[in-house]
């Protein structure tokens, strides 16, 4: 595996173990909204934050799942010439991007609208590469793959963007597959949260057990130091990469019993059936202690986000909310699993961003067996 770039940044980012504030209200908050009502399913959860009937989200969930189909079929198929691909729940298919026009039957087939593009994602991925070269300045706090632009976005604190773009022409890499976007986004690991089920860190910090694993289970990174133990369930951290990545394994002491189910916070469980990626632009669900069940959508992949801890690179962008608490918790996809919760900004009352380490980075780093429900 590559190693990844492990900058220190002095930026407003902040991590997710141990004791973190709240997260910070975005600037055009006036008068904040009535808290949510937790949702006891993944699927009343879509119908609160979508605004769909049952039948809706059930529908919805089966057009994504024929859409991740799709994506990982045609990913092969178009190779150097696939452009990016993202769910689009109006169409309620997959929109995937070419460099090449006349493979748009091919896209047709596999039941995927086609899109004429400029960039294959394979050039984008090496703009990131690239940017994922230097260390940025202060106040830019991150950038990421737009498979809806079709460029690479790098965002900045507002008043900043005038040193992001001294930045992406200090790389070398083609500026004009870069867009800059000012942003109030603060985003911060999520401390002293439950994914999962909480566990304890030398009987100090806590964090979320994200997946169950043969062996114990995984979780964020910076929950961690390899060597350090944990309590509820009992264990030790065999493995924990942070900054560069956000991931950890924990190997559970003999008595702990790894079962393939998430903790749904309303006296249930969500058994997991599997690992299959999501689309970009397809609905996804997160489990924590704090917040409960909230959903969202998938909206960049391959994403940098610079913390004040250090630079991680490679999480999925969603616009589902998270609060101090969530940190290292499960994402999932209708049944399959996604990911463990990184870190974010804004709240689940004004809403926010929430990144997450995919989970199938963290089984191929360390040779893990996910298991299923």
């Amino acid at each position: 595996m590559t190693r990844k770039l492990a900058a220190r940044m002095a930026g407003t980012i902040v991590l997710a173990a141990g004791t973190v504030a709240a997260f910070t209200m975005p600037a055009s908050a006036t008068v904040a909204p009535a808290p949510q009502a937790k949702a006891a399913t993944q699927l009343e959860a879509m119908q609160r934050d979508f605004g769909l009937t049952a039948d809706q989200a059930q529908a919805r969930l089966h057009s994504e799942a024929i859409a991740n189909t799709a994506d990982r079929t045609l990913r092969g198929v178009l190779a150097d010439s696939f452009g990016g691909s993202r769910y689009d729940a109006g169409l309620g298919k997959l929109v995937v991007g070419t460099t090449d026009a006349n493979l748009a039957d091919e896209i047709r087939a596999a039941g995927a609208e086609p899109k004429v593009v400029e960039h294959s994602t394979k050039q984008l991925a090496g703009v990131v590469d690239g940017l994922n070269t230097r260390q940025a300045p202060q106040g830019v706090t991150g950038w990421y793959l737009d498979s809806a632009a079709n460029s690479v976005v790098v965002t900045a604190a507002e008043g900043a963007g005038a040193a992001a773009n001294e930045f992406v022409h200090s790389t070398g890499v083609d500026a004009q597959a870069v867009h800059v976007v000012e942003s109030a986004e603060a985003p911060r690991i999520l401390a002293d949260v439950i994914g999962g089920n909480a566990y304890t860190i030398e009987n100090s910090a806590r964090c979320s057990v994200g997946f169950s694993v043969e062996g114990g289970f995984v979780s964020a990174g910076h929950c961690g130091s390899q060597g350090d133990s944990t309590s509820t369930p009992s264990g030790t951290f065999a493995g924990s990469s942070f900054p560069g990545d956000d991931y950890s394994y924990v190997e559970t002491a003999s008595g702990e019993t790894p079962r393939g189910l998430v903790n749904d916070y309303a006296g249930g469980t969500v058994s997991v059936a599997g690992s299959t990626e999501a689309a970009e632009g397809a609905s996804i669900c997160r489990s924590g202690s704090t917040s409960g069940w909230h959903c969202g959508t998938v909206q960049a992949k391959n994403q940098t986000v610079n913390y004040a801890e250090g630079t991680v690179t490679g999480l999925t962008r969603t616009d589902a909310c998270a609060e101090p608490g969530d940190s290292g918790g499960s994402w999932l996809a209708g049944d399959q699993a996604q990911g463990v919760t990184s870190g974010g900004s804004g709240d689940c009352t004004s809403g926010g961003t929430t990144y997450f380490q995919p989970v199938n980075e963290i089984l191929d780093a360390y040779g893990l067996t996910l298991i299923t429900g």
